[in-house]
């Protein structure tokens, strides 16, 4: 049975449990932000090349960072306690946006468009996006952004200009978010960095638990 929102607009998107095994659910559609915020309230997210269709993914199986089981290696809490760190919010959105864009451009490519760009920092000026960054001895270091629904923060992408820059940017976002009372941070997709940093798998249903705890139906 299809989510309904907005439907003048044709905003819809089907039952998630009708995603295909590696997590596609739907082709098309816009950015808005109202189809953003609809998508990502039921775990969706955009997710497509430059030139591709909007492809909207809703893995079966989700992994995920609970802001309270953050995990700090030996090394980093040492260099932690060397450096003055400290985290900064949304300096400013779309540089940081960009920053993560042009990391994975110059590497291995990216999924950051124009468009994408656009549609976020849009999301950002209302308040469901959110950029922080991890400054040491005064340098940022590194940062990273995502999406904000509820009580829950959904990462889509990072960057590490100097040595453990994500790593600190993730540990310091962490622990905002537990002073927060947030539930989760969204990773999207397992990968051997996250689970370094005390990524976990969770089922869908347990997802949408987190997401729901504090969030208006939509």
């Amino acid at each position: 049975m299809p989510l309904f929102r907005l439907p003048e607009k044709g905003i819809l998107f089907p039952d998630p449990a009708l995603a295909e095994e590696d997590g596609l659910l739907a082709i098309g559609g816009d950015l808005c932000p109202e189809r953003l915020v609809l998508a990502y309230s039921h775990g969706i997210f955009p997710w497509y090349s430059e030139g591709e269709p909007i492809m909207w993914w809703c893995p079966h199986e989700r992994y995920i960072i609970r802001p309270e089981r953050i995990h700090i290696s030996h090394s980093l809490s040492k260099y932690m306690r060397k450096h003055d760190i400290r985290l900064v919010i949304n300096r400013d959105f779309p540089d940081t946006m960009h920053r993560c864009r042009m990391k994975r451009e110059n590497a291995e490519g990216t999924w950051i468009t124009d468009d994408m760009e656009k549609a976020y920092a849009e999301l950002n000026r209302r308040g469901y996006a959110m950029a922080a960054e991890a400054q040491v001895d005064g340098r940022i270091a590194g940062g990273l952004y995502g999406v904000l629904i509820g009580k829950n923060f959904f990462g889509e992408s990072m960057y590490s200009d100097e040595e453990n820059g994500s790593k600190l940017t993730l540990v310091l976002l962490a622990r905002e978010l537990k002073e927060k009372g947030f539930h989760m941070i969204d990773c999207q997709f397992h990968t051997d960095f996250l689970e370094s940093m005390g990524g976990e798998h969770i089922s869908y249903e347990e997802y949408m638990e987190l997401i729901e705890k504090d969030t208006e139906k939509i």
